[in-house]
């Protein structure tokens, strides 16, 4: 009989082997106590990182992509080739630190309302400083929200698990019985927002979605895609004014998108022209052109 895996993790690559192989180093050396497997899936890197992390990691599942999905797009060739009771999503530029990650899996046991839930996150530098412990729900025509904990020191004053609006797309375990009622991840996002789409999609179905200090992630964030990129600036623009389209109805979608539009992008244009970045100013007027061809 065929044991079916406690968790499934799964890993997507962008000419990111570097981190990657970190990754599955750390998941070798701290993950105890649990059965699992690694699914890693190679989202069209331009080098051999998929050849090279089959010769390493053989007794992992490894997945070619020929061309880039997106984040979205390269988790969900993953879960579909999953087995696991759940299922973990986790960027590729992050660390498993400790042995915690049985706790987290313990926690969706005892907890079945619980759709999806997201560790607690931390910065690999500066270290010891807290990027997720929980998400307030975005305002509901200015698309702004706030991260409980976000750049403070980690000294445990967030260790109370709590409910949270929204996932982390970084870190997050999820139940397969939802991935089978809400759908895969969104792919119309390409990059950014998609794991904040999804959570909207699992909250209608009635689950609930949380924090969970007990695991900690280290995450050194945007090292595939870089800060205050194009590529960044791009989606951010074009996928906020999307969330706004596929989240809000009637007139307060009308009056969202409107803000995007004539409030929030001038504002950013203008800090970009003062910061001479008229390479993103580009960008950003691209991603909201873009935003009305989807």
């Amino acid at each position: 009989m065929i044991k079916i895996p406690d968790i499934s993790f799964i890993i997507v690559n962008f000419n990111g082997i570097i981190h990657t192989r970190e990754l599955l180093l750390s998941i070798c050396k701290e993950i105890s106590g649990l059965t699992y497997e690694v699914i890693v899936v190679d989202n069209g890197s331009s080098g051999n990182d998929y050849d090279l992390l089959v010769k390493e990691f053989p007794n992992f599942i490894h997945i070619r992509s020929d061309i880039n999905l997106g984040f979205a797009g390269g988790n969900n060739i993953g879960i579909k080739s999953s087995a696991g009771r759940y299922l973990m999503l986790i960027n590729n530029d992050t660390l498993i630190p400790d042995r915690s990650l049985p706790d987290l899996v313990k926690f969706m046991d005892d907890n079945p309302k619980v759709g999806a839930a997201s560790p607690k996150i931390l910065y690999l530098s500066p270290p010891n400083t807290i990027q997720f412990a929980g998400f307030t729900e975005l305002s509901k025509y200015t698309l702004r929200n706030h991260g409980l904990g976000y750049n403070e020191p980690d000294s445990g004053q967030h260790n109370t698990p709590l409910k949270t609006a929204f996932i982390h797309g970084a870190a997050v375990i999820i139940r397969r019985e939802v991935i089978e009622e809400c759908g895969l991840m969104p792919e119309e996002y390409f990059l950014y927002y998609e794991e904040i789409d999804w959570s909207y999609r699992i909250r209608e179905k009635g689950y609930e979605l949380w924090y969970f200090p007990g695991t900690k992630i280290i995450h050194k964030e945007s090292q595939s895609i870089g800060k205050n990129s194009c590529i960044k600036v791009f989606y951010m623009t074009r996928n906020r004014l999307l969330l706004a389209k596929r989240n809000r109805k009637g007139f307060v979608r009308t009056v969202a998108i409107l803000y995007q539009l004539f409030v929030a992008i001038p504002i950013n244009i203008l800090s970009q022209m003062i910061n001479l970045r008229f390479d993103l100013i580009k960008f950003t007027l691209k991603g909201a052109v873009d935003f009305f061809k989807t």
